[in-house]
């Protein structure tokens, strides 16, 4: 269990940070969002005793932050911003560094390296100087760094800050694996990198917690209706002549059916694609089953059927507005 509360932090006598608490249980993953100079980095410095707060609590298991710092070090792995690795040293010799500074004997190290380099995908790449590899590459030797010593709380600061689509998708495929064995808090701007990759969100917005839960709980919470993007291709002889005429009809069918769901307050048309029209279904509830239920007994075919991608980013600009003007990051 990681435990924080009340946690502050003063710049010249000017409050910058706080007060900030929160909890994450063993096992979870953790998204926290926050505008740029809301204080994530200065939340995250303090978990992994790099920085050390004005006031308030920080406990990792049973080891407080404030009286035992080093003992904190042990238990977290922490990959800030830019990846704290020596490009001029080989990725084996810079892990071994890394596992020494943290305490390891040599032969600890050499236990856990090949698991290490296999979770990080570095394996091809061990015995080349850092200096020499692409960026995705440096930032997956410093995940390795922040693992070497099987932290129990895992902190990834913006990890896929600057790589492309290929490196973004391998970061959140790595860091899935990597919540079997870690307790992972990750700090990043990509709102849908969060979305899928965590369980739980925390957002920071001046100086303080202002939501806490999953994305659904934050957007039932924030938001006064769920919105849903439906993809449907009408049934009935009328859509598949494609006639402008016919399909404006078939559209209207649909949404009529749409609209007589239950918890459903407006349905606007989005257009078509692909052979299917497109509706943007406002509900007060989750209304994704029924919608299917109606569509298909009304012999419409159900292209898609999901929340509405913006849903997140309407309920974190929400919550954050007005907020990080005053403080530092």
């Amino acid at each position: 269990m990681i435990h924080v509360q009340n946690l502050a932090k003063y710049y010249g006598g000017k409050r910058a940070l706080g007060p900030v608490s929160f909890d994450i249980a063993d096992g979870e993953c953790v998204g926290f969002l926050g505008l740029n100079g809301a204080g994530k980095t200065t939340v995250l410095r303090i978990l992994a005793c790099d920085l050390r707060p004005s006031a308030g609590e920080v406990s990792v298991g049973k080891l407080d932050a404030l009286r035992n710092p080093h003992g904190v070090r042990g238990l977290v792995g922490f990959l800030p911003e830019t990846p704290p690795v020596y490009q001029d040293m080989m990725v084996t010799d810079f892990l071994h560094f890394a596992g020494k500074i943290r305490g390891m004997s040599k032969g600890d190290v050499e236990s856990r390296l090949p698991g290490v380099l296999e979770a990080t995908h570095l394996v091809d790449v061990k015995h080349q100087h850092i200096g020499t590899l692409s960026h995705g590459y440096r930032q997956r030797v410093g995940v390795a760094q922040a693992i070497i010593h099987k932290p129990r709380l895992l902190i990834l600061d913006e990890p896929t800050r600057g790589l492309d689509p290929v490196q973004i998708v391998e970061m959140r495929n790595m860091i899935r694996s990597l919540k079997k064995e870690h307790t992972i808090l990750v700090s990043s701007h990509v709102l849908t990198e969060i979305s899928e990759t965590c369980d739980r969100l925390l957002v920071l917005g001046r100086g303080e917690i202002v939501g806490s839960g999953t994305e659904s709980e934050l957007s039932a919470d924030v938001l006064e209706s769920k919105h849903v993007v439906v993809a449907v291709r009408p049934g009935g002889q009328a859509y598949r002549d494609a006639s402008s005429a016919s399909a404006t009809e078939s559209a209207s069918v649909v949404r009529k059916v749409l609209e007589e769901v239950d918890g459903v307050t407006n349905v606007a048309d989005s257009g078509a694609a692909d052979g299917a029209l497109l509706f943007e279904v406002s509900a007060t509830e989750d209304v994704r089953a029924a919608v299917a239920r109606a569509l298909v007994q009304a012999n419409h075919d159900v292209i898609k059927l999901d929340q509405l991608e913006r849903q997140l980013e309407k309920t974190f600009l929400q919550l954050v507005r007005g907020g990080g003007d005053n403080a530092r990051n």
